[in-house]
C-alpha cells in the first residue's frame, strides 16, 4: 500500500526560494547595485561634474579612435602631407607642424600618450599613498611615526623637482615618466587616508572584529579598505589631472620619450621651432588647450565625487 505524499505548502516554498535568493553574494550585489544607483543620482545633480564627465569621454573616445580617424602614421615625419608651418586651412584645421604633419591628427594621438601616462602615474601615486597611509594608520606607534616624517619630507619638497631629478637620472621612457610622477605625487594622498583610517579604526565595530580573532590583513582589507575606498576614489580623479599637467611639463622640458608624440612634446617641439617668436600662435594653442581642458574636467569630476561621497563638505552644485 502507497503512502500520498502530502504536498508541501505554498509558504514552505516560497520561503525557501527566498532564502536561496538572499545568500551573502547576491544580497552583497543588490546592495552594490542599490549604492552605484544611488551615487549615479546624486551625481547627475552636480552640471560640473557632468560636464567633466562629457569632456572626459570625448577625450576617451578619440583617444581610443586616434588608429581608425587619423592613422598610426600621421606621427611620421616622412611623407608628411603639408608643408612645415601651414597656417589652418580647410585641409589642415589646425595647421601643420615644422615637420609637415597634420596638427589636428597628433593633438588627437597625443591624447592616447597624455591620458594614459596621467591615468598609470595617479594609479601608482594612489596605490602608494593608500598602502602607506593605512598601514601608519592600523599599526600606529613608532612604524607611524618613521613613515610620517618621511611623507612630510616629501611634502616639503618640490614635486616638480623631484620628478625632474629621476626623469634626468633614469632613462627617457613613457615608464621613467611614470614612476617619477607616481612616486613623487603620494604623500598627500597618504595623509588623507591615514586620517580616514583612524577614524574607522576608532569604531566599535572595529574592536569586536578584533576581539572575535580578526587579524591585521582581515581588519585592514575587510573594514578599513571599503571605508577609504571613496576617499581614494576621489583622490585618484584629482590627483589625474596633475599628473596629466606633471607628464607635459616633463616632456616640455625635454624629459619625456622623444619617440611618441604627447601634448606636452608637441609644445616642446613648438618651443623649438620658434613658434612663439614668429607668431605661429596654431602650433602652440591647441595642445595647450587640450592640456588645460583635460585637467579641467578631471578636477571637475572629482569635485563632483568628493561632494557625492562627503555631503558634510557642502560644495556647491
Amino acid at each position: 500500500m502507497t503512502t500520498a505524499k502530502t504536498p508541501q505548502p505554498p509558504t514552505a516554498t516560497a520561503s525557501a526560494g527566498s532564502a536561496a535568493t538572499r545568500s551573502p553574494r547576491a544580497l552583497a550585489r543588490q546592495r552594490r547595485r542599490a549604492s552605484a544607483a544611488r551615487f549615479w543620482a546624486e551625481y547627475r545633480k552636480h552640471r560640473a561634474g557632468m560636464f567633466g564627465l562629457a569632456a572626459l569621454v570625448l577625450f576617451a573616445l578619440l583617444a581610443l579612435t586616434a588608429p581608425l580617424t587619423v592613422g598610426s602614421d600621421v606621427a611620421s615625419v616622412t611623407g608628411a602631407p603639408g608643408r612645415p608651418l601651414q597656417s589652418p586651412s580647410g585641409q589642415f584645421p589646425l595647421g601643420t607642424d615644422q615637420f609637415g604633419r597634420n596638427l589636428l591628427g597628433l593633438v588627437i594621438w597625443g591624447a592616447r600618450v597624455s591620458l594614459l601616462v596621467g591615468l598609470l602615474a595617479a594609479v601608482l601615486s594612489v596605490a602608494i599613498g593608500a598602502v602607506i597611509g593605512i598601514t601608519a594608520g592600523h599599526f600606529g606607534g613608532w612604524y607611524a611615526t618613521v613613515i610620517m616624517r618621511v611623507t612630510d619630507w616629501f611634502l616639503v619638497m618640490p614635486t616638480l623637482v623631484l620628478a625632474i631629478a629621476l626623469a634626468t637620472v633614469l632613462s627617457r621612457s613613457l615608464g621613467t615618466v611614470i614612476l617619477a610622477i607616481g612616486v613623487t605625487t603620494w604623500p598627500t594622498t597618504a595623509r588623507l587616508v591615514r586620517a580616514q583610517t583612524l577614524a574607522v579604526e576608532s569604531r566599535p565595530y572595529i574592536e569586536r572584529a578584533k576581539a572575535l580573532g580578526g587579524g591585521h590583513w582581515h581588519i585592514m582589507s575587510r573594514h578599513v579598505l571599503p571605508n577609504v575606498m571613496p576617499l581614494i576614489l576621489a583622490q585618484t580623479t584629482l590627483i589625474i589631472s596633475s599628473a596629466i599637467l606633471a607628464e607635459a611639463t616633463l616632456a616640455f622640458l625635454g624629459l619625456g620619450d622623444p619617440t611618441v608624440v604627447s601634448w606636452g612634446g608637441l609644445l616642446q617641439d613648438a618651443r623649438e621651432a620658434g613658434a612663439v617668436s614668429s607668431g605661429d600662435w596654431w602650433y602652440l594653442v591647441p595642445p595647450g588647450i587640450a592640456i588645460a581642458l583635460v585637467a579641467l574636467a578631471f578636477t571637475l569630476c572629482g569635485r563632483a565625487m568628493e561632494a557625492v561621497l562627503n555631503p558634510r563638505l557642502g560644495v556647491a552644485r
